[in-house]
């Protein structure tokens, strides 16, 4: 009986089917692209002028959304979709990578808040298919990353405060879903804070505007504490929840809580929690302090205060529970990275970067929305890495009988049903009137 491996070197290879289809799955995306019809949101508000690349922004925009969606990381993996028959599942012209980039390189400060404009008018339309909050409650994480870089001639990228070279985005995401609701690329030595009243009243009146009718609670960490920020925010009549840093005045405020105000809570196995709560400035101040008790205890144990300023209203162990929920973000952005092509940024133009911060923006979210639109998810149970590797990387041919196209997938598939559950309700969207 002959081995594997004289089998295996029997088998002729030949890269000729030209009805071959790469990641297959992206028919999802493309049709919920079609439905929320994308490409002539960016025709219609994206206006580069006579620059070079300036023709046709929507159909670009699509091929570098969708090739972000199949995993590519840099411009050249625009190619991964003009293989095969590939291009006809895109429900568009798939331009070279060159193209795309020019497109991009083309982009100056104005362009890119055109391009801001038209990922919260897809926001709105699709929160307007069954995505949203509708009038519920909407709660909003807003953070900042590093996104690393090689190479000295990245326009904008700075060691900051990580010592690590880079940009510094501003990102707000949805807790409940991990959609990227807002996106601001800045340069890496930015602090935290930098251009956040900004931002919030951009990402308010965004939220605004979707649709999002309801209350309105954000959460942040320390680096965005400030008076102003807080000033703003109750200008704009938002519930927030945002950690203060250890200062003297914090330090006098929590020495000053009497010890029959705290309350013991479910933290860890190997520690002690307590709650309690007082208040600063006008605020609520609610204090959580932790001391280890397990075998990394200390040789004098102390306790570890964490506190955070709030205005909303619930029990303080609802709040602090629901405040350490903060941390969801971060699988957003590590989604966003690992999932979307944010963990690159490939262009030596801030402006160009900034495009593909959006761009990745708008890839994260149509996966996401097809987990919630198509399957019927409504949290963050399934990441980009997981919806690719079931739905969208299928290998597929493409063969037409009878005026009929038919594409061809794997039988047996363990997601199949799936796909077509997905497929159905996506194509049941209507049109943005």
């Amino acid at each position: 009986m002959p081995s594997s491996q004289v089998l295996l070197d029997q088998v002729d290879v030949a890269f000729d089917d030209q009805r071959a289809v790469a990641h297959a799955g992206l028919l999802l995306l493309a049709t919920l692209a079609d439905r929320l019809e994308i490409e002539r949101a960016a025709d219609q508000l994206v206006d580069l002028g006579d620059r070079p690349g300036a023709a046709h922004p929507g159909r670009k925009l699509l091929t570098l959304v969708h090739a972000l969606a199949a995993g590519g990381d840099c411009i050249d993996d625009v190619e991964l979709l003009r293989s095969g028959a590939t291009a006809s599942v895109l429900g568009h012209r798939v331009l070279a990578a060159s193209t795309v980039g020019t497109f991009l390189r083309a982009f100056t400060f104005g362009h890119v808040r055109q391009l801001d404009k038209v990922t919260g008018e897809v926001l709105a339309r699709a929160w307007a298919a069954g995505a949203g909050p509708d009038d519920g409650p909407l709660t909003v994480d807003v953070d900042s990353t590093i996104c690393e870089v090689c190479g000295y001639h990245k326009q904008g990228a700075c060691y900051g405060y990580t010592h690590r070279l880079g940009y510094h985005p501003l990102l707000a995401t949805r807790a409940d879903s991990g959609e990227v609701l807002h996106a601001r690329l800045r340069k890496g030595s930015a602090n935290t804070a930098r251009g956040i009243l900004r931002f919030v009243d951009e990402l308010v009146a965004r939220l605004r505007r979707a649709g999002a009718s309801g209350e309105l609670t954000f959460r942040m960490d320390s680096g965005f504490w400030s008076a102003k920020l807080i000033k703003r925010l109750r200008r704009q009549r938002v519930r927030y929840s945002i950690t203060v840093r250890q200062t003297k005045t914090v330090r006098a405020a929590i020495a000053a809580i009497p010890e029959a105000a705290w309350v013991p809570i479910a933290y860890q196995p190997a520690g002690v929690a307590q709650v309690a709560e007082t208040r600063y400035r006008g605020d609520r101040l609610i204090v959580r302090r932790v001391r280890n008790t397990g075998d990394q205890q200390q040789l004098f144990p102390t306790w570890r205060y964490h506190a955070f300023v709030t205005n909303r209203l619930g029990t303080m162990l609802e709040l602090d529970a629901d405040h350490r929920r903060h941390a969801v973000c971060e699988l957003a952005i590590r989604d966003l990275k690992a999932g979307a092509g944010l963990a690159h940024l490939p262009s030596g133009h801030f402006a160009a970067n900034a495009a593909w911060l959006l761009a990745a923006t708008l890839a994260h979210n149509l996966i996401r929305w097809t987990a919630s639109l198509g399957l019927g998810y409504r949290d963050q149970q399934t990441v980009a890495k997981t919806l690719r590797r079931t739905l969208l990387a299928l290998p597929g041919r493409l063969t037409r009988s009878a005026r009929q196209w038919r594409l061809h997938l794997p039988a047996g598939w363990p997601w199949a049903h799936s796909f077509t559950m997905a497929l159905a309700r996506l194509r049941c969207i209507p049109h943005p009137t």
